[in-house]
C-alpha cells in the first residue's frame, strides 16, 4: 500500500489519496511543489510511471532510435518483407485487407501509401461491418484474387481467420497476416503471420505485444525498405521516407487504446510532430472538420480525430477512413471529412439511445465481476463505444451484445487494467460458447447465439472474478505531485505536458493543490461545476468539474464557502483569453481544516 498523500484517507468523494510512487519523497516535499524546477517535475512524473532514474534522459525525449526494435525479431517478419519486396520488383498487384476501425484504417493507409510510393499497383478492401462482419471471409479473399490481386495483406485482423485463409490458399492466393490480436496455439495457413502476440514468439519480441496493428505495419514497412535497400533497389531511385507516415501510426495507436509506453510512446511522440506539419491532405482535412487549428495532442487523436474515422465503419461506409487517409485530392479529402463529421453526429445519437438501454439492463448484473448486457435490435456499430462507457461507469469489464432478428449476437467488450479480456474471450470460443471471438487484453469482439449469452456470462464471471477483484481492490486517487496554488499556471502545465504523451498505460498526471478557499461557484453548461479559488499565497485560478454538479462532490463544493480545501485534478492550459492562463480539471477535494 502506498503512503497517503497529504494525510488524506477519506476525501469528500469518500476515497483515500495515495502517491502514485511508493514513496512520498517528491522532490520539494509534500507542500514544496513550488520549490521544484520544471525539469525536476518532469523527472518526478517519469519516475512515477516506472522509469528508472538511469533511463530518465532516454524517456524524457522518446525517439525511434532509442526505442525501435529490430523488425527481424518477430517471427515471419523477414519472410513477409521478402515477399512484399518480390511484389515491388515485379510490380505485382497487392490488396490490403483492413478492419473497419481506426487501427485497421490507419494500418491499411500506411501500407497503401508506402506501396504506392514504390510504384506498386495497390488497393484497399475494408469489409462492411453489417453485411460482412469482422475480418476476412473466404468469399472476399477469393473475389480479390479473381480481380487480379494474388497477394493480400490483412491488417488488424486475420489471426483467427483459419477457414477464410485456407480457402484463399486453395484458390492460389497468398495471404500475409499483420495483426496484434490474441493468437491460438495453431496459426492460419498464411504465407506469413506477423503478430507479436503469437504464442511462439521469443521474449524479446513478445514484449512488444502492446503494439497496435499500425505499429506492427510500420515495422513491416521498415523491414520491406531494408530488404529492398539490400537488393540495391534504391540505387537509381529515391527511397520513400517511412517516417513521414508516423502521423498514421500515432492516430491508430492512440485510438486503439494501446499502452503508451516504450516503443509506442516514441511512435506517438514523433507521430504528433509529423501530424502538426499537416502534410497528409486527408489528415489535414480531418483536423479542419474537427475545428482543430493548433498542433494536435494525443487527447485530440482519441477524442476528436479517431471517432470521426470510426464513424464510417460504425454507421456509414466502411472504407471512408482509408479513402480519406490515402487521397491526394484536397477536394475529395474535404468532402470525405465532412461526411465523416456528419456520420459522427449520427453515431452519437445512436450511441446515446443504446447506452441508456444498456445502463438499465446492467442492473440485472449489478454484482457480477463482468457486466454483460444484450439487446434486440441494438446497432452493432456503437456497441464498442457503449461497452467503454459502461466500463467507465461501473469500473469493471463490460460486454455489450447486439442481437439481430436471427438470434445472433454481435458483441464488443472493454476491460480494465489487469484483466485480460481477449484471452478470456478466446478461451470461451475454444469451449464452444462462441461462434467467433478474439481480441487483446483491453478490448475484444465476439459472435454468440442468443441462447448462449447467459452461459457465456457464467463462464467469464467465473474465469475473471479473481482478476477483477484484484484490479478493483484499490479505489484510491493517485497523486503525482503537489503544487502551490500559484503553480497552477501555463509554465507548469507545459512542464507536465512535456512528460507525455499521455494515454493508456501512461496516465495523465494528477496534481494536488491547496489549501484554497472558494471565491465563486456555479453551474455552467450541462451539469458542470465551475469554481474560482484563492490560495494562501495570493494566487487565484479557475477549476471545473465536468458532469459533477449533481454529485455529492459537486453539491458539497457549492456550499463550501469559507472552508479550506485541498483540490486534486489535471492542471491544463487555458488559451481562450487574451493571455495564456491555467485551470484545474477537478476530480476530487478534501477538507484542509
Amino acid at each position: 500500500m502506498t503512503e497517503a498523500a497529504l494525510g488524506i484517507t477519506h476525501s469528500i468523494s469518500g476515497q483515500p489519496w495515495h502517491w502514485r510512487r511508493t514513496s512520498a519523497s517528491m522532490g520539494g516535499g509534500e507542500r514544496g511543489g513550488e520549490s521544484l524546477a520544471p525539469d525536476d517535475l518532469v523527472t518526478q512524473l517519469l519516475m512515477a510511471r516506472g522509469v528508472p532514474r538511469d533511463d530518465i534522459e532516454r524517456q524524457r525525449t522518446p525517439t525511434l532510435r532509442g526505442f525501435m526494435p529490430d523488425p527481424s525479431l518477430f517471427r515471419d517478419m523477414d519472410a513477409a518483407a521478402a515477399r512484399l519486396a518480390d511484389a515491388v520488383e515485379r510490380q505485382e498487384a497487392v490488396t490490403i485487407f483492413g478492419d473497419y476501425d481506426v487501427d485497421g484504417a490507419t494500418s491499411a493507409a500506411l501500407l497503401v501509401r508506402l506501396l504506392r510510393a514504390l510504384d506498386v499497383p495497390v488497393g484497399a478492401y475494408i469489409p462492411d461491418r453489417l453485411m460482412e462482419g469482422y475480418g476476412p471471409s473466404g468469399a472476399a479473399l477469393v473475389k480479390i484474387g479473381e480481380a487480379g490481386s494474388k497477394l493480400v495483406v490483412t491488417v488488424d485482423c486475420g489471426a483467427q481467420a483459419f477457414d477464410a485463409i485456407a480457402e484463399a490458399k486453395a484458390a492460389g492466393i497468398e495471404v500475409i497476416v499483420v495483426d496484434h490480436h490474441q493468437c491460438a496455439t495453431m496459426l492460419p495457413q498464411a504465407f506469413a503471420v506477423v503478430n507479436p502476440n503469437r504464442l511462439d514468439e521469443e521474449p524479446d519480441a513478445a514484449v512488444h505485444g502492446n503494439l497496435a496493428a499500425v505499429g506492427v505495419a510500420f515495422l513491416l514497412g521498415a523491414a520491406l525498405l531494408r530488404t529492398l535497400r539490400a537488393r540495391g533497389h534504391f540505387a537509381i531511385r529515391a527511397e520513400p521516407q517511412l517516417i513521414e507516415l508516423l502521423d498514421l501510426v500515432a492516430l491508430g495507436t492512440v485510438a486503439d487504446v494501446a499502452r503508451l509506453t516504450g516503443f509506442n510512446r516514441a511512435l506517438v511522440t514523433q507521430g504528433l510532430k509529423v501530424m502538426a506539419k499537416r502534410a497528409n491532405i486527408g489528415m489535414a482535412a480531418l483536423m479542419d472538420a474537427a475545428r482543430l487549428t493548433r498542433p494536435p495532442t494525443a487527447s485530440d487523436m482519441g477524442f476528436a480525430l479517431g471517432p470521426r474515422i470510426n464513424a464510417g465503419g460504425r454507421v456509414g461506409k466502411s472504407d471512408l477512413g482509408v479513402r480519406l487517409l490515402t487521397t491526394s485530392d484536397p477536394q475529395e479529402a474535404a468532402e470525405i471529412a465532412q461526411e465523416l463529421n456528419r456520420l459522427n453526429e449520427e453515431r452519437r445519437a445512436i450511441e446515446a439511445a443504446v447506452l441508456d438501454q444498456a445502463i438499465e439492463a446492467s442492473a440485472a448484473c449489478a454484482n457480477a465481476p463482468v457486466a454483460i448486457v444484450a439487446g434486440d435490435g441494438w446497432h452493432p456499430g456503437v456497441i464498442g463505444i457503449v461497452a467503454g462507457r459502461l466500463k467507465e461507469k461501473l469500473h469493471r469489464p463490460a460486454i455489450v451484445i447486439a442481437v439481430d432478428a436471427d438470434g445472433v449476437g454481435k458483441g464488443s467488450g472493454r476491460s480494465i487494467s489487469g484483466v485480460d479480456l481477449g484471452a478470456a474471450i478466446l478461451a470461451a470460443k475454444e469451449t464452444g460458447l462462441l461462434v467467433a471471438g478474439g481480441g487483446h487484453a483491453m478490448a475484444a469482439g465476439l459472435t454468440v447465439e442468443k441462447d448462449k449469452v447467459d452461459a457465456l456470462g457464467a463462464f467469464l464471471n467465473e474465469r475473471l472474478a479473481a482478476d477483477v477483484e484484484r484490479a478493483s481492490g484499490d479505489k484510491s486517487l493517485l497523486i503525482d505531485a503537489v503544487l502551490a496554488p500559484r503553480g497552477i499556471n501555463p509554465l507548469w502545465c507545459d512542464a507536465i505536458e512535456s512528460a507525455g504523451p499521455y494515454g493508456a498505460g501512461w496516465p495523465a498526471p494528477r496534481v494536488a493543490t491547496g489549501p484554497v478557499r472558494i471565491v465563486e461557484s456555479g453551474i455552467v453548461g450541462t451539469d458542470h461545476l465551475r469554481l474560482i479559488v484563492a490560495g494562501e499565497d495570493g494566487a487565484r485560478f479557475k477549476a471545473i468539474a465536468f458532469r459533477a454538479a449533481e454529485t455529492d462532490l459537486g453539491q458539497t463544493l457549492l456550499n463550501a464557502r469559507g472552508r479550506k480545501l485541498w483540490l486534486a485534478g489535471r492542471a491544463k492550459r487555458d488559451d481562450w483569453g487574451s493571455r495564456p492562463a491555467a485551470e484545474l480539471h477537478l476530480e476530487d477535494a478534501a477538507w484542509a481544516d
